[in-house]
């Protein structure tokens, strides 16, 4: 299903205007999107730091599969909290949160489904899932089992209402025994699949 926005007074870049305009969408899932074709603005192909203008019409093309069906499976979980609305799993690494065209199933919401109802808000291929984690990170993540309790999280996390903390294990010779690194993370430019701060 595709969605149309007309942009009154919504001016800026166009994948930060995207993502505030569909908060289904995150601002480096718009840059892609915009830079893939599949976000348009008045029927062209912009780049995503495209300045938007009074009476833009945005274009965001679904071109995901309609039949995919995401099976259930019995994969164990390690369940750190749940109630009726949330569950809390401590994702290992070398797991996939998501099925993608990649990783049709063994993918935490192939297990999740499993265990519970998940929301729906996000579709069927990422259904519960409010935030994600790289596939080789491991760690928490929070997975809403309503629509209800996924729009509270998405606006808790929007708003950064939750603490978010990372651990890293680093290999070579580190100078200082503690410290912060206080740097933006992006993909490496030299491997598009690892992280690096800049």
């Amino acid at each position: 299903m595709s969605k149309k926005f007309e942009i009154t007074d919504e001016l800026g870049r166009l994948d930060k205007i995207v993502s505030e305009l569909d908060s289904q969408i995150s601002r480096s899932k718009a840059k892609k999107m915009i830079e893939d074709g599949t976000i348009t603005v008045n029927d062209e192909k912009k780049k995503p730091k495209y300045e938007t203008k009074p009476a833009d019409i945005i274009l965001v093309q679904d071109l995901q599969p309609k039949s995919v069906q995401i099976e259930p499976e019995n994969i164990p979980l390690d369940i750190v909290y749940e109630d009726d609305d949330v569950i809390v799993v401590n994702k290992p690494q070398g797991m996939v949160v998501h099925p993608s065209a990649g990783h049709p199933n063994h993918t935490l919401v192939n297990a999740l489904l499993f265990h519970s109802p998940l929301s729906t808000i996000n579709g069927q291929y990422r259904p519960g899932i409010v935030h994600r984690i790289d596939k080789d990170t491991s760690g928490l993540l929070m997975v809403a089992k309503n629509d209800d309790a996924h729009r509270a999280l998405s606006e808790q996390l929007k708003a950064k209402k939750n603490l978010r903390k990372y651990v890293a294990l680093v290999h070579g010779r580190i100078k200082e025994n503690t410290g912060v690194i206080n740097a933006p993370i992006g993909r490496s430019p030299k491997d598009r699949k690892n992280r690096q701060s800049f």
